[in-house]
This record gives C-alpha cells, structure tokens and sequence, in this order.
C-alpha cells in the first residue's frame, strides 16, 4: 500500500512537469499497478483535467492521450478498423472489462512492462509517442530508453497502409501472457514485434527481405527461425527461455500467414 501525503490535479503540462521533478513525486494514471506497491509518495499529480482523455484522428493519424483507457481504445471502431483489431485483440484478455476501464495507455506505454500486450501491439503500427520536453519519437526507440522525468503527453499511430496481426499465448486468459507477438506489413516492410520474453518487447525488421512478394509458409517459417534467432529469451514461473524460444518461431509464423489472408 502506498501513502500520498498530498494529492495535486495539475492545471497545466508545466505544472504537472515541474512537480515530477521531484523523485519520489509520481504521476497518477490508472493506478492500478501502484495499489500494488508499498511506499510515501509527497505528491501524487493527476492529469485528469489536461484533456488527455480522447482519441482525436484526422487524415494522417490517430492521436491518443495518456489518459485514454484501455476500454475506450478497444471500442473505437475507426482505429480497431485501421490496424486490423489487433489493439482489441491485446487488450481483451487484460484482467476484465472493469481493469480496462481504469488502466490507461500512457501508463501502459510509459511502463514499458515486459509482461505488457499494449507495448508489443502498438510496436507493430507506426507508432510515436510525444514527451513534454522530448518531443515526438518513434516507440521503438521510447521502448529502448531509460526512465526519466518527462511526461508522456500522448501517443501517435500513423495511418501508413498495411496489414496486421497480433499473437499471444497465456497459460489461461486474464493471466500474464507467456510470450506476445504483433507483426504487420506497411509499405511491403515487414517486423514482428516480440514481448514477455520475458524481457520488454523488441521489434525485428525483415532486412533480409524473407518475405517479399506473396506470402508462402516457407517464406514465414523462414522468417520466424530468423525472428527466433533475434530474439533474447529468458525463463521465469511461466516458462523457460527454451519454450519461449519455441513459442517465438510458432507465433510469428502465424501472424505472418495471417498477413497473408490465412488465418490459423
């Protein structure tokens, strides 16, 4: 249990930023993760009143703020649309409906848990995420950083046009997951993105070019044994790394031929 000797609603970025400058100051998001942790916290800052609760979309892309739960992401038909459902598909087996409501995407994002579907998910679009003072970067590269004091303001998912699909193993549903694996084609480029191994996720780029032109199953099992030697594993109460070797070549061989219209 945690005890927050004072609790602030910012009223600005800045504000919310200059307080976070303090180390043992936190910023609130769904809280779910930190009811689980013990501790004083001097100053407990909510976003709630920055607006950062929508998901907003023009022509070019989707724009989602911290705030934005992990419910409302699932139910919004447009973006669902865009990328294939795969988000909904990460997020469905996450606790319950009444977890959803309260987690959010800038918590999920700003974690950067091993253990987390939303990370692996969203590495698989074109995704940015915007830091107050660091300004927009790829989540590839937000995913590789260490922790600092910025605040994710929101995330930013171009509309590049593709395909997409998301995997997952888990010993039951609502349980952690084993292993997580999204992959997408945008622009004829293929990746697969590889979390819960159980290290955070790690995307891998086809720069052999293993899948170009049509997708066949020998060219997705080629490139799922290249994945699998990518990747790094490591073992834990819910696997071995060996396992999850495996479940790497049998997971990114399903979501590539499922790019390929062949749903397994």
């Amino acid at each position: 249990m945690i005890n927050i000797q004072k609790y602030v609603r910012a009223k600005s970025l800045e504000e919310a930023y200059t307080l976070n400058q303090k180390k043992k100051n936190r910023i609130l998001a769904g809280m779910l993760w930190t009811r689980m942790e013990s501790g004083n916290v001097p100053v407990a800052i909510d976003l709630c009143d920055l607006g950062l609760d929508k998901i907003e979309e023009n022509e070019e892309e989707f724009s989602i703020g911290a705030m934005v739960t992990l419910r409302q992401l699932q139910m919004h038909e447009s973006f669902e649309n865009y990328c294939d459902g795969i988000v909904a598909k990460a997020v469905k087996d996450i606790i319950g409906v009444q977890f959803r409501n309260l987690a959010t995407v800038g918590g999920s994002i700003w974690g950067r848990f091993g253990f987390s579907d939303v990370l692996t998910a969203f590495m698989a679009l074109d995704t940015y995420v915007e830091l107050y003072k660091g300004g927009v970067i790829p989540l590839e590269q937000f995913a590789r950083m260490q922790y600092d004091r910025d605040l994710l303001v929101r995330v930013i998912v171009k509309k590049k046009p593709g395909v997409f699909s998301y995997q997952a193993m888990r010993v039951q549903k609502t349980d952690f997951p084993i292993l997580t694996c999204g992959v997408s084609r945008m622009d004829g480029v293929c990746k697969a993105v590889i979390g819960a191994r159980p290290g955070k996720a790690v995307c891998i780029h086809d720069d052999r070019h293993l899948l170009d032109g049509e997708v066949t199953e020998k060219k997705a099992e080629a490139f799922a044994e290249y994945v699998a030697e990518q990747v790094t594993t490591g073992s834990n109460m819910r696997g071995s790394a060996e396992y999850r070797t495996h479940l790497v070549k049998i997971l990114t061989g399903r979501g590539v031929m499922e790019l390929g219209g062949v749903r397994a």
